[in-house]
């Protein structure tokens, strides 16, 4: 029993760095799409610029529309050709994004970043896909091996906009774009070393007859502080990080400037979450959510001090610092409403609410900069959070009523 013990350890130790390493390659793409897709929507605009950041719209609305058929599609070809059928999908977008901005097409360009983002689904479920396959005493290590690989593609992703951004002149930020078939093509490869059967071997979840109404759950107090945090989270994260390329090149930085200061913040949202869950565990869900509320507040206090470099630079990282405190634990406190017979419509219609909010918000964040500015995107993170925080008070006047 031991021998297959290690077995299974070792298989799954292996499975995880494979996710991991393909992660780290074809989860560049969003990062690329990210720091540059509002720049690119404002260089194939006219004089009206406020559609800048609908590109970037486009790319979360796709992750939001693909979960489901990603999920279809993983299940009925096992995960190994579920995922390598998402790089297809994420090379489809990166070169209709391509050919987009050699014809000027903001709309075609719009539907590539849409493209992409629908690839990227595949990719958000590597780490379910890790732990699925590791032994319970292994599943948590495996998620982080995963995530770990989420910390490269915030280097490698702005690295090679940097390197690529002008390889195709006059055509700004093409060559950013074809950039994405190659590690497509990379991912797929290491995606192709999987060991996994060919179709998952999950459980199947039988619904308990003690199911209660999707009303009835998502109308519980905790549900609801849990859903205002998490789309107060992601939201303000999205609102700001999409108008702050726009605001530093607009401040007379660099486009180099403003990549890097998107690789910085995507590092900042991804490198706690090697101990979130340890701090969330030791102190509960609703301290770190504060926390992750405090720390888009000092956000939006850097950002309104100054347009210097380092202001922006800071102010983007405590942003992705406040997106993964507010947003992993409020998703914790969603998880601890609902059982197990409950799970798939809850997450549905917790996710639909959540993605159509971010989708929201990153398309109003370039119509705010464009009428009102910098200022006013950093303005709009304090009612926000102040909403977040009478969801959470109202919460624990509620928890201390006696039953």
């Amino acid at each position: 029993m031991t021998a297959i013990a290690v077995e299974a350890g070792s298989e799954a130790r292996r499975t995880a760095l494979i996710l991991a390493a393909s992660q780290a390659i074809i989860g560049s793409a969003a990062p690329i799409a990210i720091s540059v897709g509002a720049l690119a929507g404002q260089y194939l605009l006219g004089p009206d610029k406020s559609l800048a950041t609908a590109p970037i719209t486009g790319f979360n609305i796709g992750v939001a529309l693909g979960a489901l058929p990603a999920a279809a599609i993983i299940r009925r070809m096992g995960q190994r050709g579920g995922f390598m059928t998402g790089t297809i999908v994420t090379a489809l977008g990166g070169l209709v994004a391509t050919l987009a901005l050699f014809q000027g097409s903001f709309w075609l360009f719009a539907f590539g970043l849409l493209t992409i983002g629908v690839g990227g689904a595949f990719v958000q479920q590597f780490r379910f896909a890790a732990a699925d396959n590791a032994p319970p005493e292994f599943k948590a290590r495996a998620i982080s091996f995963v995530l770990a690989g989420g910390i490269v593609t915030a280097i490698l992703g702005p690295q090679i906009v940097i390197f690529t951004r002008e390889s195709l002149a006059p055509v700004m930020f093409a060559g950013s774009f074809v950039s994405i078939l190659p590690l497509a093509a990379v991912g797929a490869i290491i995606l192709s070393f999987l060991r996994l059967p060919a179709k998952a071997s999950g459980k199947v979840e039988i619904a308990d007859s003690d199911a209660r109404p999707l009303a009835e759950i998502v109308t519980q107090p905790r549900f609801v502080a849990a859903l205002f945090c998490a789309v107060g989270s992601y939201a303000l994260m999205s609102f700001v990080m999409t108008g702050a390329p726009l605001a530093m090149v607009g401040c007379g930085l660099s486009e180099t400037d403003a990549t890097l200061g998107i690789s910085w913040h995507v590092m900042a949202m991804f490198a706690p979450s090697f101990f979130t869950g340890s701090l969330i565990h030791r102190f509960g869900a609703e301290r770190i959510v504060t926390t992750g509320l405090i720390l888009l507040i000092g956000c939006a206090i850097v950002a309104l001090s100054g347009l210097a470099l380092w202001q922006f630079w800071t102010s983007l990282i405590l942003l992705g610092l406040g997106w993964n405190f507010g947003f992993i634990g409020a998703t914790a406190m969603v998880a601890s409403t609902y059982r197990p017979s409950e799970k798939g419509k809850v997450q549905g219609f917790h996710d639909f609410v959540l993605f159509g909010s971010v989708a929201c918000a990153s398309l109003m964040s370039g119509m705010v900069y464009n009428a009102w500015g910098w200022e006013m995107l950093n303005w709009i993170v304090f009612p926000v959070t102040v909403l977040c925080f009478v969801a959470l008070g109202a919460l624990k006047v509620t928890s201390a009523r006696p039953a």
